[in-house]
């Protein structure tokens, strides 16, 4: 018989970098899930990304078991990085802080397809233009 789902928790972790302290163990800990179990699952599967901030899916079962999904880094984190910029725009599309061209939105749109809600990397290139342009970079054509 499949093992009961008592909750679904959604937490973005530095890789390689999970620790029982804050913000892992204030999520974690009243679900029942062992801490220290997590970390070091986590860290060894992430141990190659060091440096990105992942976005992780955790499931908890009732026997107080867990399982979890690691998905791409988000966009943003994506774009600030390839572009160099510390953070986006503070008006949005009305200022341009940094430029992206379409071999680094193509490559960009590559790592987030699997996430993304799109079939074919054009597609994709799309969406992570839009992220751009929202944090006020300049995608050249």
């Amino acid at each position: 018989m499949a093992k009961e789902i008592t909750k679904v928790i959604k937490i973005q972790i530095e890789a390689g970098k999970a620790t029982p302290a804050p913000p892992v163990g204030t999520v974690l800990g009243p679900a029942g899930v062992n801490l220290q179990e997590f970390c070091t699952k986590y860290n060894d599967a992430t141990r190659d990304k060091m440096g990105d901030v992942l976005p992780v899916e955790i499931t908890v079962y009732e026997d107080r078991s867990f399982d979890f999904v690691i998905k791409t880094p988000p966009t943003a984190f994506l774009i600030k990085k390839i572009t160099g910029i510390k953070k986006g725009s503070t008006k949005g599309a009305n200022e341009t802080v940094g430029k992206l061209t379409q071999e680094q939105l193509k490559q960009i749109a590559e790592i987030k397809l699997p996430d993304l809600n799109a079939y074919t990397v054009e597609d994709a290139m799309k969406i992570v233009a839009g992220t751009a342009k929202n944090m006020g970079i300049e995608v050249e054509d």
